[in-house]
């Protein structure tokens, strides 16, 4: 087990505690993980993390998610470096904009446009707006225990949140048609939208992709009512399919929601639409002083580019599978019992019989200490920089903490 007594990661958290309430908010609280696991870090490199104590790991969260062609990717900082010298925050955008707008729409065979924002929040938010404004409805149809954004409509945590913020939702289990269609049958007319995500990624439990039969049963639903069918795709977007990630299943949506690993990291969110919302799109009042920022921009087309011309999902799934059967083969080896779901570029990895993740995260901090960086609960992500050297080196790590499960 890492101690991090007396360490320089303890000591800036005594001081956030002073300055900060809770130390950390959110998915970044130290209560999300594992004991010993920093939460300040000093720099990061292609896949490699270092934290303020000078500890090195192969990174295996991915600022949990955004980094996808590596940290400090060369070409993104270039990108980055040239348009920060011509202005990023400005009265207006840049011309960026339209480049990337262009280039958003020409990659994903749904969008007819493309909007911008900053967070995964702000493109859900925007589209269940578009939704309700171009259909004229309310109700707003999302799998139960599904996360969709940090904002009262669809936050995990209730505090501060009324009954009224969430009047209009109604629930569905994900893969479920049968209560898919009970819950539309409570929405009557009334019908907006309905949200799904990628695939079933609920925090703590075995992931599940979507059947073919949920998708088309979705999208048949929308067409036969008018309601508006919206992808979260703001976790796996362009992990899985660089047109969408439901793309594959033959399924296209009204409206996507983007962010995580379009800008590689810089600060970028987008929702796509089909030309039916376009109107809708232009009548709702979505925006923030910092949504215009070109060097956000400039940084999501070299990686939009490059992931085009690395076809990135292929090499992804490619180190994730070799991830996937290493991982299998040593908690095999060591007697263990363990349960791999998802798709193999966003891996989660959970223990049988271990309701508390008591496992689990003993199991990822003795990785740790071996140098690896992985999550007891949290799906994982691989990016374009994970050689097959480095996933080899994880296996080695995991090695360590499968015997210390076992002993």
């Amino acid at each position: 087990m890492i101690s991090l007594v007396n360490s320089a990661d303890s000591a800036l958290r005594t001081r956030a505690q002073r300055v900060i309430p809770g130390g950390l908010w959110g998915h970044m609280n130290a209560a999300n993980l594992p004991e010993g696991y920093p939460q300040y870090f000093a720099h990061a490199n292609g896949c490699r993390l270092t934290d303020v104590d000078g500890r090195s790991f192969v990174d295996l969260m991915c600022a949990w998610g955004p980094i996808i062609l590596g940290h400090r990717n060369p070409l993104v900082e270039a990108a980055v470096h040239e348009q920060s010298m011509q202005g990023d925050c400005m009265n207006g955008p840049g011309p960026i904009l339209v480049e990337l707008a262009e280039l958003v729409v020409d990659m994903v065979p749904h969008a007819d446009w493309c909007l911008f924002g900053k967070n995964g929040t702000d493109a859900t938010t925007s589209c269940v707006t578009i939704a309700r404004a171009g259909t004229g409805r309310r109700k707003v149809l999302v799998a139960r225990g599904a996360y969709h954004g940090a904002v009262p409509w669809c936050s995990p945590s209730v505090a501060g949140v009324t009954e009224e913020d969430r009047a209009h939702l109604l629930h569905y289990r994900y893969n479920d048609l049968a209560s898919v269609d009970a819950a539309m049958e409570r929405a009557g007319a009334d019908l907006a939208a309905i949200v799904v995500s990628a695939f079933r990624h609920d925090f703590g439990f075995t992931q599940e992709l979507p059947t073919p039969e949920f998708a088309h049963h979705l999208r048949s639903v929308c067409d036969a009512t008018g309601a508006a069918l919206v992808v979260d795709d703001v976790r796996a977007g362009f992990r899985l399919d660089l047109r969408g990630s439901w793309e594959r299943l033959g399924v296209r949506p009204d409206l996507s929601a983007w962010s995580k690993a379009i800008a590689n990291g810089y600060a970028l969110s987008a929702v796509t639409g089909r030309d039916w919302l376009r109107q809708a799109a232009t009548e709702i009042f979505t925006t923030g002083s910092f949504w215009c920022s070109a060097v956000s921009m400039a940084a999501a087309v070299a990686t939009l580019t490059e992931l085009r011309r690395l076809d990135a999902p292929a090499h992804m799934r490619l180190m994730g599978e070799r991830l996937r059967q290493g991982l299998a083969e040593r908690a095999a080896h060591h007697g263990l019992a363990i349960t791999q779901t998802g798709p193999v570029q966003m891996p989660t990895l959970l223990f049988q019989d271990d309701p508390e993740w008591q496992k689990g995260s003993a199991f990822c901090a003795e990785t740790l200490r071996h140098g690896a960086y992985l999550h007891p609960k949290h799906n994982m992500f691989l990016s374009c920089a994970h050689t097959a050297a480095d996933i080899d080196a994880v296996l080695d790590a995991a090695d360590a903490g499968f015997r210390f499960i076992a002993r």
